[in-house]
């Protein structure tokens, strides 16, 4: 995101705690400090976020608590603050939350992460509301399984990705600059009367029930199911 943000030739600020400032989001007042030593925004991207993959009986209070966090309240702290900001200096301009595909589902093993990812469309719908008079827009990206380090060992397990691809119609798993430049896309003038709704970028898995892939019919290989050419 932060790479799309520059190619467009904005100026960013990252909060982040691999920064060489590290800010915990996390920490409210943390997050209250970082954001009184930046510019008042005229985007802002809420994207952090984690998941713990157990079974419900062995999802513990510890792992739940840590989910809710990062994943549910730092980005209402985060939304808040910089809503803040912006209002108070009468800025217009959009804020753009990271839900994903399992606001919608319940991914079996993920009760924490997908209890908080339904969450933030409930945070995304309120702002929406509420700030839309202010002329601040607030949208949400849901990507499906994107190739990040939360995810890298999944796409590193060949029998894992080959069946969930399946339901995927465009075969494959999705790549983080693709989920940014859907991000930019909503911040941007192009969507300038779109606030309150949810891009789902996850080559077309919320579309189907079934998956159009079938061994015969198509192979699997390189990372992704390819049609097979016909003689």
């Amino acid at each position: 995101m932060v790479e799309a943000l520059l190619g467009c030739g904005a100026e960013v600020t990252v909060f982040d705690l691999d920064a060489a400032t590290p800010v915990d989001v996390t920490d409210p007042t943390a997050l209250e400090a970082a954001f009184a030593q930046a510019a008042v925004p005229d985007i802002v991207m809420i994207n952090a976020g984690c998941a713990t993959v157990r079974p419900m009986a062995e999802t513990t209070r510890k792992i739940w608590d840590q989910t809710v966090a990062l994943n549910l309240t730092a980005v209402f702290e985060t939304l808040r603050c910089a809503a803040h900001r912006m209002r108070g200096a009468g800025r217009a301009g959009a804020i753009v939350l990271t839900a994903s595909t399992n606001s919608y589902d319940g991914e079996e093993n993920l009760i924490a992460y997908n209890a908080t990812k339904a969450g933030v469309l409930g945070l995304l719908h309120t702002a929406a509301n509420e700030l839309g008079p202010d002329g601040i827009r607030v949208n949400a990206v849901n990507p499906g399984l994107i190739r990040t380090r939360l995810t890298e060992s999944a796409f590193q397990d060949h029998g894992v990705v080959k069946d969930y691809f399946r339901a995927i119609p465009l075969g494959r798993g999705g790549m983080p600059e693709e989920v940014a430049k859907a991000a930019v896309f909503l911040a941007s003038d192009w969507a300038s009367y779109i606030t309150g709704a949810t891009l789902l970028v996850d080559g077309g898995q919320m579309a189907c029930k079934f998956g159009p892939w079938r061994d015969g019919e198509a192979e699997f290989s390189e990372g992704r199911w390819r049609k097979k050419h016909l003689s």
